[in-house]
């Protein structure tokens, strides 16, 4: 198979297969994204706020993050720095609550099924990887934003002309990780014929098919087939409208209503100020996608 076939699909197995389990030091950005510059605040007070005292007494800020995702939160297997749409954002608040994003950031990769111990335990003073807000989470932690609104979407090959949405899909060839809601979706709706649904544990194996035309399609949230296709444009194409919604917020301790109101402004002001639309130009825009911010939550 030729190397440009392969690129895509190879620079994340390679991050998995050398995934660290410790934190990672700030740096330059990895994965082809460009850094967006960030201005530290100043003498910050976040009054009542367990969370920001640690991170004060200690001098760092501890974020949970994804590490395998192109486009959202990325490691690069060989300089180890993070990049992607995520770690701006998780950057962006950091700068804004008075942490250097380049010297006092310590990045902790978690998966997604022990996202809430984490928060829960004080192991990272705040998660920001595409965490989907919803009740039952909200039971265990608590939720700043959303900064982003997902959706399940299709990423083809830029070739194909048949796929146009979900409507589409009858007779086609359809690929998600096993277990995951978008292939629940895919089934429980019968958007294509159950011979035709194909599932792997991770969503890499799922784009090597495509990229080897034994699927038609990956399903998952828009916004993690748009780091696939900002990576790698002239093989693959994120189609359709969004047939979801999947509000991505930032994870805090669940009775940290201090620091959760005063990330809520700093994302409200990301908004506003033209921050949130230069991050995602240097990282998910990248797919020649656009999008808007969305409406903060204060629940």
């Amino acid at each position: 198979m030729r190397a440009k076939k392969m690129r895509l699909v190879t620079v994340l197995a390679a991050s998995l297969a050398l995934a660290l389990t410790g934190c990672g030091r700030e740096g330059s950005p990895g994965g082809g994204d460009q850094q967006v510059k960030q201005d530290v605040a100043q003498n910050v007070q976040v009054q009542g706020s367990p969370t920001f005292d640690r991170m004060k007494q200690k001098g760092r800020v501890t974020i949970g993050v994804k590490e395998d995702q192109p486009g959202l939160g990325f490691r690069d297997p060989v300089t180890n720095e993070y990049s992607g749409f995520d770690i701006e954002i998780a950057r962006h608040i950091a700068a804004q609550l008075g942490f250097d994003p380049n010297t006092q950031i310590d990045y902790k990769p978690i998966p997604s099924t022990a996202r809430e111990q984490a928060i829960s335990t004080g192991e990272v003073d705040y998660y920001v990887g595409t965490y989907t807000i919803n009740a039952k989470r909200k039971e265990q932690v608590g939720f700043a934003g959303p900064y982003y609104m997902a959706g399940q979407d299709l990423l083809v090959r830029s070739d194909n002309t048949d796929i146009t949405g979900k409507d589409s899909l009858k007779g086609k060839k359809v690929c998600s990780a096993t277990g995951s809601t978008p292939i629940q979706k895919v089934k429980s709706e019968g958007l294509t014929e159950p011979q035709n649904i194909v599932e792997f544990q991770r969503y890499s194996e799922c784009v090597q098919q495509l990229l080897d035309r034994q699927i038609d399609a990956v399903t998952t949230d828009d916004a993690i087939l748009k780091g696939y296709a900002a990576q790698d444009p002239d093989k693959v194409k994120v189609v359709g409208k969004p047939f979801s919604e999947e509000p991505y917020g930032v994870g805090l301790s669940r009775d940290d209503n201090a620091l959760r109101g005063k990330i809520n402004d700093i994302l409200e002001q990301a908004a506003s100020g033209g921050e949130w639309k230069r991050i995602y130009d240097a990282t998910l825009g990248k797919s020649g996608s656009t999008a808007e911010p969305p409406k903060v939550d204060r629940y």
